[in-house]
């Protein structure tokens, strides 16, 4: 299983990016996709989960009302469309895959599979 991560970059604060995350390896649509975060110095935290069919999202609450997950399961995508970014939103975002349940939706251990990666700056 392969999940690439896409979309960072440099932001002003009140800016906003779309990260995406293309799957290859396994049937996407059966499996449920996250978004997690490590800031320097910092623990990976819980960002944002879809369910395989898109039908239930979670939100950390540091981002509810700003960014908003979503897939297209005929493109093998998910996507994080963050707005409002503010600098405390700077970090390495992950994308990952599995069959979490509970609380397992906002834990790193709920995932099988990651990304590599994508860096957001946003500067203040």
């Amino acid at each position: 299983v392969q999940l690439q991560a896409s979309g960072g970059g440099l932001v002003q604060a009140g800016g906003s990016l779309r990260l995406s995350c293309a799957a290859s390896g396994r049937t996407f649509s059966s499996y449920a996709m996250g978004w997690f975060r490590q800031a320097p110095g910092k623990e990976r935290e819980f960002v944002a989960s879809i369910t395989w069919s898109g039908a239930i999202t979670n939100y950390a609450d540091s981002v509810k009302g700003r960014f908003t997950i979503s897939r297209d399961n005929a493109k093998n995508t998910v996507y994080l469309q963050m707005n409002s970014l503010k600098p405390e939103d700077t970090a390495v975002y992950y994308c990952a895959t599995g069959n979490p349940t509970g609380w397992g939706i906002r834990a790193t251990h709920g995932y099988d599979y990651w990304g590599q990666g994508t860096l957001v700056t946003v500067s203040s």
